[in-house]
C-alpha cells in the first residue's frame, strides 16, 4: 500500500492515481477467487471483498480505506485459525516486507489454514520495476520492502517446491510494476 504522501508524487495525476490502495487495481480480476469464508492480509482498510475477514498489525501506516480491522497481529502467525479452515487467502504488497529467508514460512502458514481446493491469491509487485517506478515518478520508496529481487519468478521457484499446490493463475505484469498469481491448495 501506499503512503499517504501527496509531497511524494510529483505529478498531480499520479498523485490522485496512486492514494489508493494496491487491491483497488486488481479487485475486479481477483475478486472470483475470493468465495466462501476467507482472509485478506495486510489489507490497510480496503479488503478485497467485503466479508473477507482483514488481518493486519495495529500500527498500519498505509489505510487507504475506511473498513474496520477484524485483527490484529503479524500476518506470519495465523494463530487464530485451525487448519484448513478457510476458503481463500488473499494478500496485496505484504509478502516482501518479510525478510528473505521468511518467505517459504510465512507462504506455508498461509497454506495451512487453506482447505484442500482452497485459493492464496497474491497481488504483488516486482520490486525492481517498483524501484524504477519510484525513481521516475518521485513516489516515496516503501522501505519496508526486505527483498531486493522479489518478482513472480522469486515466488514461483519457492511454489514449485510445495506438492501441495497448482498455479491456476499467474499474470507477471499488471498495473506499472504489480503481477498477480493464485495458487489452488491440493491433497499431497
Amino acid at each position: 500500500m501506499f503512503k499517504k504522501n501527496k509531497k511524494s508524487l510529483k505529478n498531480p495525476e499520479l498523485q490522485k492515481k496512486y492514494n489508493r490502495s494496491e487491491t483497488s487495481f486488481c479487485r475486479e480480476r481477483l475478486k472470483g477467487y475470493c468465495k466462501g469464508n476467507g482472509l485478506d492480509l495486510g489489507y490497510g482498510g480496503d479488503p478485497i471483498v467485503p466479508n473477507a475477514i482483514t488481518v493486519d498489525v495495529p500500527e498500519t501506516n498505509y489505510a487507504v480505506g475506511a473498513v474496520p480491522l477484524n485483527l490484529k497481529g503479524d500476518a506470519s502467525n495465523l494463530f487464530w485459525f485451525k487448519d484448513e479452515a478457510m476458503d481463500y487467502v488473499y494478500s496485496s504488497h505484504l509478502l516482501e516486507d518479510f525478510e528473505k529467508n521468511k518467505t517459504k514460512s510465512v507462504l506455508l502458514e498461509w497454506l495451512r489454514v487453506l482447505k484442500i481446493g482452497g485459493h492464496l491469491i497474491l497481488y504483488l509487485p516486482d520490486e525492481q520495476a517498483y524501484r524504477k517506478h519510484c525513481k521516475e515518478t518521485g513516489q516515496e520508496y516503501n522501505a519496508a520492502h526486505k527483498i531486493s529481487d522479489f518478482s513472480l519468478n522469486y515466488l514461483k521457484d519457492i511454489l514449485n517446491k510445495f506438492d501441495n499446490v497448482v498455479i491456476i493463475h499467474e499474470n507477471p505484469h499488471v498495473e506499472v510494476y504489480s503481477f498477480e498469481i493464485v495458487v489452488k491448495k491440493c491433497k499431497k
